[in-house]
């Protein structure tokens, strides 16, 4: 049993290879292979009174990969500004979230991994699915909302798909967006540009990315995209209606939470759950209403990889691909193959099998 820091990850995962081990779990989810359960969440009030506690799970197993996943995190959670959300574990600037993994094949418990890093680097790299399949052959520019770690991997898997010549990037925060483009110009050597505004971020972009943490709409201007360009997103509310309207293909990964509403179920930022607390507590949550992304307006990227549906058919044609599901498949994906290169490489602290197991039966 290895237990796997977010360090030991940023080494042993490269963007190269978290998008080879989705690419083995999708091919093992077409065949009937691989199956997950999507993010379910649990929310309960706490000490904090503008705030609430919030337990999100979602797993996945694939049969070639040998491996299932449960994501755990554990977060206390809340809106400054009624807009975005900030959050935690004991105190600002520290998280709580865990990737356990196991054998399919026995059984055994294999790893328990920090998803910090893992956790951006397999969204990241499921937006560089989404140009891969969707986006023109010859996208080059790319434009991005948001200067975070979501913005980082979201362009390091964009580079490992397409040839890109230039990059321009938005957030509110003048000093994020121009250490984001210092930064990222020096990682991927790119010229990439810190820009004053949503619209300078869309024009001439051929790839266009929401990487933000806002609860509301952050781009819905239509007018600013050019032909031919590819959008995406990380969260179900960054991309508004009229932008969503004028899409020729919207594809979305998979899907990002359960369907079936039971007897005491809410759904709260798109996710369903079960909530405690009085009224008066629950209004504490902001809940934006996401219905651009429900309903038959998009397809599934499942039916794109396997054929049964056509992807983009000309040059011309504006292309959206919704980032959201599957998250559990992901996560086995993904740390399953960080603990085999951990083991290759001698990497991770060893805990005694025996701990995790009993002569107990449950």
């Amino acid at each position: 049993m290895l237990l796997i820091n977010n360090r030991e990850v940023e080494e042993l995962l490269t963007m190269k290879g978290c998008l080879e081990a989705l690419e083995i779990a999708y091919d093992d989810l077409l065949k009937g292979d691989a199956v997950y359960r999507p993010r379910l969440d649990v929310w309960v009030p706490c000490e904090r009174p503008d705030g609430y506690y919030r337990w999100g799970t979602m797993e996945g197993a694939s049969r070639k990969l040998g491996v299932f996943a449960i994501r755990m995190k554990s977060d206390i959670v809340h809106w400054p500004d009624g807009i975005t959300e900030e959050k935690h574990c004991i105190q600002p600037g520290t998280f709580c979230g865990l990737i356990m993994v196991f054998s399919v094949r026995n059984g055994a418990p294999l790893a328990i991994v920090n998803d910090g890093i893992l956790q951006h680097m397999r969204v990241g790299a499921c937006a560089g699915l989404g140009v891969k399949y969707m986006a023109r052959p010859d996208a080059s520019v790319v434009g991005i909302f948001g200067s975070g770690g979501m913005a980082r991997s979201y362009l390091s898997a964009f580079h490992e798909v397409r040839k890109l010549t230039k990059v321009k990037v938005y957030s509110p925060t003048k000093i994020n967006r121009t250490a984001y483009a210092e930064e990222m110009s020096r990682k991927l050597d790119l010229p990439v540009e810190a820009v004053d505004s949503g619209e300078a971020v869309v024009r001439d972009a051929d790839i266009v990315a929401t990487c933000t943490d806002s609860t509301r709409v952050v781009f819905d201007n239509p007018e600013w995209l050019k032909d031919g360009a590819h959008i995406t997103c990380v969260r179900a509310c960054e991309v508004g209606p009229r932008v969503v309207r004028r899409c020729d293909l919207s594809i979305k990964l998979g899907r990002n939470t359960v369907d079936t509403m039971e007897e005491g179920m809410v759904r709260l930022h798109g996710n369903v759950g079960y909530i405690a607390g009085q009224p008066e507590e629950r209004e504490r949550i902001p809940n934006p209403e996401v219905d651009n992304y429900r309903g038959g307006f998009f397809q599934y990227f499942m039916d794109l990889k396997a054929g049964k549906i056509p992807g983009r058919t000309n040059a011309k044609q504006i292309t959206f691909f919704i980032n959201a599901g599957t998250q559990g498949l992901q996560f086995a994906a993904c740390a399953g193959m960080v603990y085999e290169l951990a083991k290759a490489k001698g990497m991770g602290r060893e805990l005694p099998t025996e701990w995790f197991l009993q002569d107990v039966r449950d």
